[in-house]
């Protein structure tokens, strides 16, 4: 029941959103624009990853300390990572991350300008976008250990870049 509970509300939330999905290769506008009082960290000439989440994701409570292990590994050679939450309810997204420990950016996403635009399919739904605003790659659901191991090989390759 669980399942198909968060299957009808990834569906409305979707449908929310309902804008034609960003496409590899495609440039990223600037995240402050999206997070209006957002404390978005600079990104120009950073390699970044833009993490969509929502507190009732089971998968993204996995995802937090893979995230938080390539932001200690990579922040220092360019990488920027920055978790967006789209809780509508202010509460559920605080007491989501009252349990994470959290080392890279967070933005609270209430009026979903930010998944508007990237039109996440599924939670957790990640972006990773070149030193020139550019989008590489796009990972979907997180996947444990073999998710980390394809987000650091291709963080690698574009802070190498």
């Amino acid at each position: 029941m669980k399942n198909i509970i968060r299957t009808i509300m990834l569906g409305l939330v979707s449908l929310t959103w309902a804008s034609a999905a960003p496409s590899v290769g495609q440039s990223m506008p600037k995240l402050s624009g999206m997070l209006p009082g957002a404390a978005i960290p600079n990104t120009a000439g950073k390699v970044v990853l833009v993490d969509f989440w929502a507190s009732w994701c089971g998968p993204c409570k996995a995802s937090f300390p893979s995230l938080n292990r390539l932001h200690q590994r990579y922040a220092g050679k360019g990488l920027v990572i920055v978790g967006i939450g789209v809780d509508e309810d202010p509460a559920k997204y605080q007491a989501f991350l009252a349990k994470q420990k959290v080392a890279f950016a967070l933005a609270h996403d209430v009026k979903h300008k930010a998944a508007a635009f990237f039109a996440p399919s599924t939670m957790p739904s990640s972006y990773l976008v070149d030193r020139k605003g550019i989008i590489r790659y796009i990972h979907t659901g997180f996947k444990g250990a073999k998710t980390e191991a394809e987000y650091a090989k291709q963080i690698e390759e574009l802070l190498a870049k």
